[in-house]
C-alpha cells in the first residue's frame, strides 16, 4: 500500500432520488458528506422535478441501471457507510437490498422515504412492502418519522392522535422488535416544544432532544440531511448513539444557518460536524 492509499479518506454512499432544486435527496446528502469532510458517491434511484413547494414529476430509474451504478462504486471506493432515501418501486428496493446485503462491512442507514413534505407520494405500496421484507432487516439503523413508523408497524400504535415522545418510543420499540435493527423515530411531526427523536436498539431506548429553531428560513431536506449525517458519523467510526446525537446537532445548526435562494425559497445552510456553524472547509 503506497502513501496515497494510506491517506485515503473514507467515503459515504447515497442511494436516493435527485432533487433538481438541490434541497433534498442526493444533493442534500452530498452537501452533508462534504461538510463532514468525506467523499460522497451517489446511486440515482429516481429523478424528480421539484422545489420546496412541491413535486411535479417523478421518473424511476430502471433497476438494472441502479445495479450498474452500485457495482461501479462498491467495487472501487472505500465506502464505510451507505444511506438510502427515496426508492420508488419494489424492483429498485430489491436491487439495492441484494447489493448491500453482500457488504457486511458497510454501515447501512435506511431513511424510509414515502411522502414528500409537500404531500407527494414518493414510493409505491409495493416499494414499502419490499422495504420491510428485504432492506430493513439488513439495516444498521432506520430513521422513519412518526407517519412512516406507523405505516411500517402496519397499524397505529394508538388512536392516531398521539404524537409525543412516549408514542415515538412505542413505535421505535415495535419496529426494533420486528426488524432487529436500531430505530430512530424522528420527532418532526410531534407536538412538543422541542424536537424529540427516540432511538431504540439492543441497549434500550433513549431520547435526543433539542429546541426548535424559531422561524427557520428553510427546513426542506432535513430528514435526508439527518440520515446522511448519521451515515457520515458512522463512516468516521462513531457508535450509533454518538452518531445520532452529532447528526441531530448538525441538522439543527444547518436549519439555524439556512438562507434564502429565491422568492419565498430557502435552503439549509452549511454546518460543521456536531453542530458548529460555518462551512468546515473554508
Amino acid at each position: 500500500m503506497d502513501e496515497k492509499e494510506k491517506k485515503a479518506r473514507p467515503c459515504c454512499l447515497s442511494i436516493a432520488g435527485s432533487d433538481c432544486g438541490g434541497n433534498a435527496g442526493l444533493q442534500a446528502d452530498l452537501r452533508t458528506f462534504h461538510c463532514h469532510g468525506l467523499h460522497g458517491c451517489t446511486v440515482v434511484a429516481a429523478l424528480t422535478a421539484q422545489n420546496p413547494f412541491g413535486v411535479s414529476a417523478i421518473h424511476a430509474v430502471p433497476p438494472d441501471f441502479v445495479a450498474a451504478q452500485l457495482d461501479a462504486v462498491l467495487g472501487v471506493y472505500d465506502i464505510r457507510a451507505a444511506k438510502t432515501g427515496m426508492l420508488p418501486d419494489a424492483a429498485v428496493v430489491e436491487t439495492v437490498a441484494d447489493r448491500l446485503s453482500r457488504r457486511k462491512d458497510i454501515a447501512k442507514v435506511v431513511d424510509p422515504v414515502m411522502v414528500a413534505t409537500s404531500g407527494a407520494e414518493l414510493s409505491s405500496n409495493s416499494a414499502v412492502a419490499a422495504l420491510a421484507k428485504s432492506l430493513l432487516p439488513i439495516a444498521t439503523l432506520i430513521t422513519p418519522n412518526i407517519p412512516e413508523a406507523e405505516t411500517l408497524c402496519g397499524a397505529k400504535a394508538g388512536d392516531g392522535s398521539r404524537k409525543d415522545a412516549a408514542y415515538a418510543k412505542d413505535l421505535s420499540k415495535r419496529l426494533y422488535e420486528v426488524f432487529g435493527c436500531a430505530v430512530l423515530v424522528k420527532g418532526g411531526h410531534g407536538d412538543s416544544k422541542e424536537a424529540v427523536d427516540v432511538l431504540c436498539d439492543k441497549n434500550g431506548c433513549e431520547e435526543f432532544s433539542l429546541p426548535w429553531v424559531e422561524n427557520p428560513v428553510s427546513t426542506h431536506g432535513t430528514g435526508c440531511s439527518l440520515a446522511a449525517a448519521i451515515a457520515a458519523e458512522l463512516a468516521l467510526g462513531r457508535d450509533v448513539r454518538e452518531a445520532v446525537w452529532n447528526a441531530k446537532r448538525y441538522v439543527r445548526s444547518a436549519i439555524a444557518n439556512a438562507f434564502p435562494v429565491g422568492p419565498g425559497c430557502g435552503t439549509l445552510g452549511f454546518a460543521q460536524p456536531g453542530g458548529g456553524s460555518g462551512h468546515p472547509l473554508l
